[in-house]
């Protein structure tokens, strides 16, 4: 790669579901696409992540048919998305067929680059879908999670950089998603990666602890090669750091982006009217804009802070938010220290929660805690706390093998119970990942008119 520094916009995906719980709707997307295809991104992340779960839950959209309506409205741009290793899109592990045929259908219905990670760093369930990404064409980068821990230094991502290098990763992605990353690590960590590994270096960041623009012109001295920004109307606080900024910041420097101030302000503009929509909807809560150094302390990414707050809505618990980010880092310990991203965050922050709303350690334990202590998920970076996974799961014994060893080929019988439902192979996939949700969806799809109707008053319960 030339010196200039490359962008990678978020706008279509991670900067909607990090600020407005990924509940932008390809309506408000298209209109935005040719002046996006025309800004010369390195590329633009549109898919994966929430986005295929909210589309047919919330937006009742057909994720593969905006896939498919963005590529065309955005010819000249890589389109990328997120994938989580063997867990898809879903929130557990799929047998190999089903990620080998997910990743062909998502190349082939216009995905360029996939970023695919595993919430634990476990390399052995990235495996398959690398070796996919690779089979089917696509552009393979492979994604650390990035935290802080007793056992997570500089030495220990380097290490995890050359094993992915070596899997057949095209490009390396440092993926701090909870703002943990501060500036100086940043330029120590990108530095040491450089002159230990020769594929490009992406970092993705946010600025929730309001560091993140310090941490991504850092790493841009330190030769990074891409880095991941927003447009400014979706960017900053839970989101990551304003493109514009970043792009005037080193105009003029030996690594200016090239990228056209005037085109960017055209389509952030644009992207106002979808950010007011979306806040008077009453989706866009001001709280995500807000800088939370206690994120510093307590790693709690944005996606989480509102998944936190809802759930302690729910239990009219509002006041115990600060005894909750108390706790999490304690659970986070008693767990082996796993980084916090979905499916990770979760379920350390719904065990923080238990703990809180029951007033005793662990005495109620969900069923998410219980398969991590298991081993369901891959293993754990450090040693776990072995009185909680006694009291969590008693006697059962705790897988050590790779967790997708354990799973037959299910693409047949996801497509045997889907049935009539899907009337394409990107129906079944749909299925496989949410069953529910899909089955709801797909009724609606492909009823006759007058159905439909019906159906949404089903919905209601009316």
């Amino acid at each position: 790669m030339a010196n200039k520094l490359y962008i990678t916009d978020t706008i279509l995906r991670d900067a909607h579901q990090s600020q407005a719980a990924t509940r932008m709707k390809l309506e408000d997307m298209l209109p935005a696409c040719e002046m996006l295809d025309e800004m010369g991104y390195w590329s633009l992340e549109c898919w994966g992540g929430a986005t295929f779960d909210a589309c047919m839950r919330f937006l009742n959209e057909d994720p593969w048919e905006r896939l498919r309506a963005l590529k065309k409205a955005m010819p000249k741009t890589r389109l990328q998305m997120l994938l989580r290793g063997q867990n898809l899109l879903g929130y557990k592990h799929y047998a190999d067929d089903v990620v080998d045929a997910f990743v062909g259908k998502s190349i082939e219905n216009g995905i360029e680059v996939i970023r695919v990670f595993d919430a634990l760093n476990d390399v052995r369930n990235i495996e398959q879908a690398v070796k996919s990404i690779k089979k089917h064409g696509g552009h393979c980068e492979a994604a650390m999670s990035y935290t802080t821990s007793p056992v997570h230094n500089e030495e220990y991502f380097v290490s995890l950089a050359k094993t992915l290098e070596q899997m057949g990763a095209d490009t390396i992605c440092i993926k701090d998603m909870a703002n943990l990353l501060l500036p100086t690590d940043a330029y120590n960590l990108v530095k040491k990666l450089k002159e230990n590994i020769s594929v490009p270096i992406h970092l993705h960041t946010h600025n929730t602890t309001g560091t993140g623009d310090m941490t991504n012109l850092m790493a841009a001295w330190a030769g990074v090669d891409i880095v991941d920004c927003a447009l400014s109307p979706l960017g900053n606080g839970t989101s990551q750091p304003a493109t514009e900024a970043l792009v005037a910041t080193l105009q003029g420097s030996e690594r200016d982006t090239g990228l056209d101030l005037k085109k960017l302000s055209d389509a952030a503009a644009y992207f106002r009217t979808v950010s007011d929509k979306l806040t008077k909807e009453g989706i866009l809560d001001p709280k995500v804009l807000k800088i939370d150094v206690n994120t510093l302390l307590y790693q709690v990414p944005g996606g989480m802070l509102s998944n936190l707050i809802s759930q302690l809505k729910q239990a009219n618990a509002e006041d115990k938010y600060y005894d909750v980010l108390k706790e999490i880092p304690r659970v986070r310990e008693d767990f082996g220290y796993p980084p916090l991203v979905t499916p990770t965050s979760q379920i350390v922050g719904t065990q923080a929660v238990l703990n809180v709303l029951m007033g005793e350690r662990y005495k109620m334990v969900s069923k998410e805690s219980k398969g991590l202590l298991r081993g369901e998920y891959g293993a754990v970076p450090a040693k776990v706390n072995e009185d909680v996974r006694k009291k969590a799961i008693g006697d059962d014994e705790v897988i050590t093998c790779r967790p997708a060893d354990l799973l037959e080929p299910e693409m047949d019988k996801y497509r045997k119970e889907a049935g009539e439902l899907a009337q394409c192979e990107e129906d079944v996939l749909s299925y496989a990942l949410f069953p529910q949700v899909a089955e709801n969806f797909l009724k609606k799809k492909y009823a006759p008119q007058d159905d439909v109707k019906e159906l949404y008053v089903e919905d209601l319960g009316l």
